[in-house]
């Protein structure tokens, strides 16, 4: 049996590090390079279900999401890019949740190109029996959501604050009535 050692063993390590950093996949870049190269666009916001039952104790709790694309402005493919989104009232210190996503990976994104559709929801919510009960439900205030990029490293780059509207997008449930036909036809 043959041995490799220690120093081939470090130079075969030390060329796949060369390799890996000469990739785009793995380059990094600054704040500034991030915010030039890509554009959040097409931003809606809403709250919409987390759990939803009607027996035997009802519950609606609704969760505020925010979708948007990504849009490259760069003259490069870009990849490797995950967002962050988190969730709070204006001013308050503490968040209401937060939604970290793999956005796009390997196949990257063209220079130009704008992503598919992008949804990140809350991990926490506002709890209340059904829809009626959130108009007067006082937890249901004003929230923001705050969007990051992190790309090519660990720091999460601030790429917008957007007001959460008050529109939900959830339908509950409809009685279904049927005809009483009588007993003869």
């Amino acid at each position: 049996m043959k041995r490799i050692s220690f120093a081939s063993g470090a130079a075969f390590a030390a060329g796949v590090v060369l390799i890996c950093l000469g990739q785009t996949g793995c380059k990094s870049y600054n704040d500034q390079q991030i915010k030039a190269s890509l554009e959040i666009v097409d931003v809606n916001t809403s709250w919409t279900m987390k759990e939803y039952r009607q027996w035997p104790n009802p519950k609606l709790t609704l969760v505020p999401t925010v979708t948007f694309r990504l849009k490259n402005n760069s003259a490069e493919i870009l990849r490797f890019i995950n967002v962050n989104a988190i969730f709070k009232e204006l001013n308050a210190v503490e968040n209401l949740g937060d939604c970290f996503r793999a956005a796009i990976r390997s196949e990257g994104l063209a220079p130009g190109a704008t992503s598919p559709l992008i949804t990140l929801k809350s991990n926490f919510g506002i709890a209340g029996t059904n829809l009626e009960s959130f108009k007067i439900n006082p937890q249901w205030r004003t929230y923001y959501v705050k969007l990051f990029i992190q790309m090519g490293g660990p720091r999460h780059v601030p790429m917008g604050e957007f007001r959460v509207s008050r529109q939900i997008d959830f339908q509950e449930d409809k009685a279904v009535y049927q005809e009483k036909k009588p007993a003869g036809k």
